[in-house]
């Protein structure tokens, strides 16, 4: 299908072409028709398959921007990812040339400040449930005419810790309105939830889209305290322009930072054992690229799209392939070719055979030799390719 087909306004389209967005998505031209006539849905979709843009265009459809007025309310729950659906709204609305005006509700920023830009009463707020629900209590934020409560990552925004800041913020809107769910994941817990906060609701989902081909998946078998080291050699060798390096500890996520800038190697900390604020700058310092390794865990890391990235590292193995295609689809997007690289043990070689079979992709055995990665199995006789 088109946009057109769908129906979405010309000025829409027009902006989407700008940001050479020619062809909806799966989950676009699923979901475009039911949310432009209103209905309650939950959208379930792979990461990086356009669910932002999936319901952000027929919002902006139905926002009235002559009405000084707040309408559309978008939580998340990290800063990195309500900071990335604020940046696409702005991002569109400039292109489309509406006067749509958009703020940021987070937390770790100026309370006063965010006060003043809603006095300007914007028309789309993004935030986060514990700063969103502060400026509700004190009076600031008003939500008495708001058409559409967005929960995006809304598995993580329904689990049991989060929902009394959700039910505050569901209880202040309007009970005649549009609720939509948002995520890459459904969980049981997360689905009873979301039926009692909106009863009516459809489920909007995609399968799983492949592993781009565009991805050359490579493996290196070492000992786990050789990984730091190898990772810094890796990156000497391949000199990515971008690199996510997950890991799954806090303490491997020190050790690496610490090793990889004793060599001058600038890395930014995305791991959840940071403060929010340090976190923020991470991302930005990635984003502009002021540095080129960002080091993130699964949960960190869930729902940011970032351009750019030429190398997936796992120097921690996921054990489960949908948690290896989750981190190695960050590579290799809007037709650029990508390279993933997981290090790992001997005892943990039984994984490269599950991803192999269960995602349907080829894995190859490299190692280090004399600065370059070659095939695991080449002589010094030549070269890997």
């Amino acid at each position: 299908m088109t946009f057109e087909e769908l129906k979405v306004a010309p000025a829409l389209i027009a902006a989407l072409a700008r940001q050479k967005i020619t062809v909806p998505t799966a989950i676009q031209a699923a979901a475009l028709p039911l949310l432009a006539e209103g209905k309650d849905a939950y959208l379930r979709a792979e990461t990086g398959t356009g669910k932002t843009l999936a319901y952000l265009l027929p919002l902006f459809a139905r926002i009235v921007v002559e009405e000084a007025a707040t309408q559309v309310v978008v939580l998340a729950p990290t800063h990195e990812l309500a900071i990335q659906i604020h940046r696409a709204c702005c991002d569109l609305a400039t292109a489309a040339g509406l006067a749509l005006r958009s703020v940021l509700l987070i937390g770790g920023t100026p309370l006063d400040r965010q006060v003043e830009k809603l006095k300007k009463k914007p028309h789309v707020v993004v935030g986060t449930p514990g700063r969103v629900v502060d400026l509700l209590r004190a009076g600031k934020l008003k939500v008495h005419l708001v058409k559409c409560l967005v929960l995006d990552e809304a598995d993580r925004l329904l689990a049991a810790e989060g929902l009394p800041l959700i039910d505050a913020i569901v209880r202040a809107l309007p009970r005649r309105r549009q609720t939509l769910f948002v995520s890459a994941t459904e969980t049981p817990e997360a689905s009873a939830t979301a039926a009692k906060i909106a009863p009516d609701h459809v489920v909007v989902a995609t399968a799983a889209a492949p592993i781009s081909a565009a991805i050359e998946h490579l493996y290196l078998v070492c000992e786990a305290r050789d990984k730091p080291d190898l990772l810094r050699k890796l990156l000497h060798a391949l000199e990515p322009e971008r690199a996510i390096v997950f890991v799954h500890r806090n303490e491997t996520a020190e050790e690496v930072a610490a090793k990889l800038e004793y060599h001058h190697i600038a890395v930014a900390d995305l791991h959840g054992a940071f403060g929010k604020l340090d976190r923020k700058e991470a991302m930005d310092d990635f984003r502009r690229g002021k540095v080129r390794v960002l080091l993130a865990s699964d949960v960190a890391a869930r729902g940011l799209d970032i351009a750019g990235v030429s190398h997936v590292f796992n120097l921690d193995v996921p054990t489960l392939s949908k948690a290896y295609l989750h981190r190695v689809g960050r590579t290799a997007r809007a037709g650029a070719t990508g390279t993933a690289i997981t290090l790992l043990g001997q005892t943990e070689l039984r994984l490269i055979d599950r991803f192999a079979r269960e995602l349907g992709i080829e894995l190859h055995a490299v190692r280090l030799r004399e600065g370059r990665v070659v095939a695991a199995d080449e002589g010094p006789e030549g070269p890997r390719r």
